[in-house]
């Protein structure tokens, strides 16, 4: 078989998907009805949005001629302007709709901000462990991520970013909560990260994909409060883990005007506009779901207690970090986590990721670290999960 050619080196050197490399594990596994898989390796809603929603996403299917045509590149003027308010009274700050563009999903929204502000040969700082779709695609387009190693609690320290600025330097990446450690950065950390970005003339990109799971009430840090957000924020959004619309892609990108017109250049290659029937989703989600989704918000809850008094029985075992739909832990076998995470599918029938997709090659912690997405796994599942994993040989 001839060799693929030509074919973009920057891609080649980028790492394959790490959820379907994980997956192909799965071949020639056999799993019984009295011990069945446990996968816990993707976090992403398996059930389907509640009825009413999906009532309203068919009613504009059929009746709505809109629905099936071309839209506006940055999204539907009532859905930007309603996540506008409704961010503005969220967070103590003032929000326009033109403020607001509409992606296809959230990862969408990333390679859309960065790709107008990091080119081949920029750098971006992201804490390490780090969400591996976003180190993909810095990969992809050629520029240097720059691994700021996270603390204690899994937390990124403002100082220790400050000494990787250089003047290659366009970016700082935060989220929060985070994926994969599950942490929650404290309001604090996050306005220091904010006034050392706009020191430098740099951007800080803060996802909270996950934002509607925050154990915290209230507003988890006060960057829109400031008059002068624009000028240094973008923010970042999915309405998939909300409302569980993962498969109609819907996101948000949230920045100063100026910036949304060079993420419209990249939106109108891309896609042209996003979809059509998620936008109407989204919407209809804003203003009706808001009991619905505490409601999901206070079971994540529930699973994520049990994560940690489950991990407090497991001998060997350390809870680094837990929060939203995940659990970040330091395991006790001998083997690197590579190699243990794949044992685990045959071992206990457990399907998680190791550290090693989420930190820089060769880092030493990530050999000894494994994520573990618990967002579809109910209390009596993690329990379950807390047996096959206790009974682990190291």
């Amino acid at each position: 078989m001839r060799a693929l050619r030509p074919l973009n080196p920057a891609m080649a050197e980028t790492f394959l998907p790490p959820v379907m490399e994980a997956r192909r594990w799965l071949e020639g596994v056999t799993f019984t009805p009295e011990r069945p898989l446990i996968n816990v390796s993707q976090a992403a809603p398996v059930d389907s949005p509640p009825l009413p929603l999906r009532e309203a996403i068919a009613d504009a299917a059929l009746n709505d001629p809109q629905a099936h045509l071309y839209g506006p590149v940055l999204g539907m003027g009532e859905l930007r302007a309603e996540l506008a308010a409704q961010w503005s009274t969220a967070y103590g700050g003032e929000i326009s709709g033109d403020q607001v563009a509409i992606t296809q999903g959230c990862n969408q929204a990333f390679c859309a901000a960065l790709s107008s502000l990091a080119g081949a040969g920029d750098e971006v700082i992201l804490p390490s462990p780090w969400y591996f779709n976003h180190k993909m695609w810095l990969d992809m387009a050629g520029a240097k991520t720059v691994p700021l190693k996270c603390g204690e609690g899994m937390i990124p320290d403002p100082q220790a970013a400050a000494a990787l600025i250089t003047p290659k330097t366009r970016a700082i990446v935060l989220v929060s909560p985070n994926n994969p450690c599950g942490a929650e950065y404290p309001p604090e950390i996050m306005r220091a990260f904010l006034e050392l970005a706009r020191a430098h003339g740099i951007a800080l990109i803060v996802d909270e994909t996950y934002r509607d799971f925050d154990s915290r009430s209230g507003a988890p840090h006060d960057l829109f409060a400031d008059p002068d957000w624009a000028d240094t924020l973008i923010h970042l959004y999915s309405f998939s883990k909300a409302y569980r619309l993962t498969g109609h892609r819907v996101g948000a990108i949230v920045a100063g005007r100026e910036r949304l017109m060079q993420v419209e250049k990249f939106l109108d290659t891309v896609a042209i506009c996003p979809n059509q029937l998620g936008q109407i989703a989204a919407l209809w989600g804003l203003r009706n779901l808001g009991d619905w989704v505490a409601g999901e918000r206070a079971e994540i809850l529930r699973r994520r207690a049990a994560m940690i008094r489950g991990v407090e029985g497991l001998e060997g075992w350390k809870l680094l970090g837990c929060g939203a739909y995940f659990a970040y832990l330091q395991h006790p076998s001998a083997l690197a986590s590579n190699a243990f995470a794949r044992s685990l599918v045959r071992d206990a029938g457990v399907l998680l990721l190791p550290g090693t997709m989420f930190t820089p090659a060769g880092d030493a912690d990530g050999a000894r670290q494994v994520r573990v997405a618990f967002a579809n796994v109910d209390t009596d599942g993690i329990g379950a999960l807390m047996g096959r994993l206790s009974q682990i040989q190291r």
